[in-house]
């Protein structure tokens, strides 16, 4: 009895020290928005990479003498440091664009609740807006449409994963549309095998899913026998499906996170071919965005240069001259002109710039066609580096 109390004791004192944490978290990130407010006068870039490995060599040796682990220590303020970069450019955002300050947005994605579209649309405006209005669609053309149309704010739309390559149907749909590219996000995809009752995989003969993780988990299904594939139009349809049948035969892959909100449990985890696996979404609207000077930025462009030898290598040329590294290339086929192809190129500069208006003027007689599909905040934040010594204990 004396030790149930004593671990009750316990108990209550680690929930304590939970929303102490929590109120110094609260506390710092409130602090860091300042330091936000302080640059926006300032042409200053949001991160200070020699600061912040100064800071985590610093926490590093703090923590060893308090006992704790250089990796604990390290995991959890690399996390505290993205989350602060991420929430200064939010603010400098919408300081450079004040009309995007909307308490509710409303977004067109993939599928219905639960799916990767749904999870990547609440994790990118948990920082930018109070309310969510959701619109799940059935395709990516009504996406496009949706938005095209002014029925919503924005479209969340899947370019490419690290397993799978390029979504080439987004490429082809980006080909014949007057919206913007205005931000991207890339989403953590942890496939499962979520069911609905508790069963065993032996037991499975159907599995429900989208068609890219199907194609993302194929070492795990191949080793799988007399399994029916069912492709759905999203993996919200798919968990959808599995809850309805309630069955112990059926599955889905879809995330851990996305089955909870369909009642779904895990029965096989990280099922996917590669441990680390992501997809990267694009965010669309009707308008244009500008990118503060203090943020690092990507520009999408598409052109094309008909059938002239060495016309592409010479496009490109001209940005390795200009110091623009390019972050991407894909090419497409243009519908109705046979052997013909559309290049998407993403570089990591603003559109503003003097390099990259001058890499432009310079590639543009060399294209048949050629346009600005958006300029966007860079969302992706590199952890911070740390000298290997500063690990060792």
């Amino acid at each position: 009895m004396n030790e149930e109390l004593d671990l009750t004791k316990i108990r209550e004192k680690i929930t304590q020290l939970d929303q102490d944490l929590l109120t110094l978290f609260a506390q710092r990130r409130s602090l860091t928005l300042n330091v936000a407010k302080s640059k926006a006068h300032q042409i200053r870039p949001v991160r200070d990479q020699q600061r912040e490995q100064e800071l985590l060599i610093r926490l590093i040796k703090q923590g060893k003498s308090l006992g704790l682990d250089a990796h604990y220590v390290t995991s959890i303020f690399q996390t505290i440091i993205e989350d602060s970069v991420l929430n200064q450019q939010a603010y400098l955002q919408t300081l450079a664009n004040p009309s995007i300050e909307m308490p509710t947005v409303s977004v067109a994605f993939l599928g219905d609740k639960g799916s990767y579209s749904y999870l990547a649309s609440h994790r990118y405006f948990s920082r930018r807006a109070e309310k969510i209005i959701e619109f799940g669609c059935q395709s990516f053309a009504e996406i496009m449409t949706q938005v095209e149309s002014g029925h919503v704010d924005y479209g969340m739309l899947p370019i490419e994963n690290t397993s799978s390559g390029s979504i080439n149907e987004v490429y082809d749909l980006l080909q014949h549309t007057n919206l913007s590219i205005v931000g991207e996000i890339t989403q953590p995809i942890e496939h499962c095998l979520l069911t609905a009752v508790n069963t065993r995989l032996d037991k499975i003969k159907t599995i429900y899913a989208h068609g890219q993780p199907f194609t993302q988990c194929s070492n795990f299904l191949d080793k799988q026998s007399n399994i029916r594939i069912e492709y759905c139009e999203s993996t919200a349809d798919a968990m959808a499906q599995a809850y309805e049948l309630q069955s112990d035969e059926v599955a889905v892959i879809g995330s851990e996170e996305g089955g909870k909100l369909y009642q779904l449990h895990a029965l096989e985890k990280s099922i996917a071919n590669q441990s680390e696996n992501h997809s990267r979404f694009i965010l669309v609207a009707r308008k244009a965005v500008d990118v503060a000077e203090q943020i690092p930025a990507k520009t999408a462009i598409i052109l094309a240069t008909g059938q002239k030898p060495g016309a592409l290598v010479e496009c490109l040329v001209v940005l390795k001259d200009k110091g623009i590294n390019m972050c991407k290339l894909e090419s497409r086929p243009i519908q109705g002109r046979p052997w013909e192809e559309m290049f998407y190129i993403d570089v990591e500069a603003n559109v503003k710039s003097g390099a990259l208006q001058e890499a432009i003027a310079e590639i543009t007689p060399q294209t048949n066609f050629i346009k600005i599909l958006g300029c966007y905040p860079i969302e992706h934040i590199s952890p911070t580096s740390i000298p290997s010594s500063a690990l060792k204990d």
